[in-house]
């Protein structure tokens, strides 16, 4: 097929009126070039990027890896120095609150303590014994108070530990690592930034992967069946706390202190596997009890406020004192100046 030959081309006039008539044509732009990497521009490094976080999001913070300065825990991540200690973290209380939701709530987890109350943890355990529970547990409160962490991750840690000691026997060799896999479960239910997988793991100096602890932890949830919302040391001295300011048996200052002061005799109370034969409630009121015996305030704590037996009070008390008195000096480093010299403990050594 022959085709016909183009036609002459028309005068520059006719190409504008048929370019301007024709909506198909436009006229040719520029492309602008893309803007290129200079040889000696260095590129960004990855590593400053928001790294994953290990409880399922992204980290809004990035976290640093671990280092000597304490700048890898997640209170440094956030802007501001670690907690030196639970104690000092004081809070107004919401008594308002309280009136709506505390006795109601009170009832609810003094109803399921039992089911959640370990007895003899250690009864099937060929490896693990009280002495190796205390040490891990020494070890394991000050990472908690290094980490900037509050009062109930650690009493939920602890609980997550005897818990899954009662099920299953642990090898020594995987004790420790145990103990910061029951702290990073217990994280994840409390605390907005829980610790990262990898600060764990460099407190245990490499001895553990991180396959490792992922397996642990899928272990724990299932032998506890994902059962883990456990009434608390911590909430029951909550609770006493509002009970007492509400009944107008202490002023909120007094309250707040003997508190504060209960909290660290519970957390001593913690790594003591004697101290596992009591319910959380009790252990509370034996911890504001002696509180207020050691802060000598003039409206003591009514231990018939929980309902216990008097001989199980008296006997959890007295264990108490000893266990103050034979850490009383360990005691004031979690205590503020000012409590610690009003129930007269060992002074802070310099």
């Amino acid at each position: 097929m022959v085709t016909s030959c183009p036609a002459s081309p028309a005068s520059p006039a006719a190409r504008i009126r048929r370019r301007d008539s024709d909506p198909n044509l436009r006229a040719p732009v520029k492309k602008s070039r893309r803007l290129r990497l200079g040889r000696k521009q260095r590129l960004q490094s990855p590593t400053s990027l928001p790294p994953l976080g290990d409880s399922g999001v992204c980290d809004l913070f990035e976290c640093p890896s671990s280092g000597s300065d304490g700048a890898d825990s997640p209170a440094a991540a956030r802007g501001r120095s670690p907690q030196p200690g639970p104690a000092q973290r004081w809070a107004q209380l919401d008594l308002q609150t309280f009136r709506d939701y505390g006795q109601s709530c009170y009832a609810f987890h003094r109803a399921r303590e039992s089911l959640f109350h370990p007895r003899e943890s250690l009864a099937q355990q060929p490896q693990v014994t009280a002495e190796s529970r205390c040490k891990l547990l020494s070890w394991l409160i000050p990472v908690h108070r290094r980490f900037g962490l509050c009062f109930e991750s650690l009493c939920l840690a602890v609980n997550t530990l005897d818990r899954f000691l009662a099920t299953t026997p642990v090898a020594a060799d995987c004790f420790q690592l145990l103990g910061v896999t029951a702290l990073l479960v217990a994280c994840k239910q409390v605390e907005v930034h829980p610790p990262r997988v990898k600060q764990l793991l460099a407190l245990c100096c490499g001895a553990f992967s991180r396959q490792q602890l992922c397996n642990l932890e899928c272990i724990v949830l299932h032998k506890l069946q994902f059962d883990l919302g456990a009434p608390t040391v911590c909430f029951f001295l909550e609770h006493y706390t509002h009970t007492r300011v509400e009944a107008g048996q202490a002023a909120v200052a007094e309250a707040l202190e003997a508190q504060a002061l209960a909290q660290g005799v519970a957390e001593l109370s913690l790594a003591d596997y004697a101290f596992t034969s009591y319910t959380p409630s009790l252990l509370a009121l034996g911890c504001l009890a002696l509180a207020d015996r050691l802060l000598r305030l003039p409206c003591p704590l009514d231990l018939l406020l929980g309902g216990h037996a008097q001989a199980a009070l008296e006997d959890c008390l007295d264990k108490l004192q000893l266990l103050v008195a034979l850490n009383e000096a360990s005691l004031t480093h979690v205590l503020p100046l000012q409590i610690g010299e009003k129930c007269s403990l060992a002074p802070r050594s310099k």
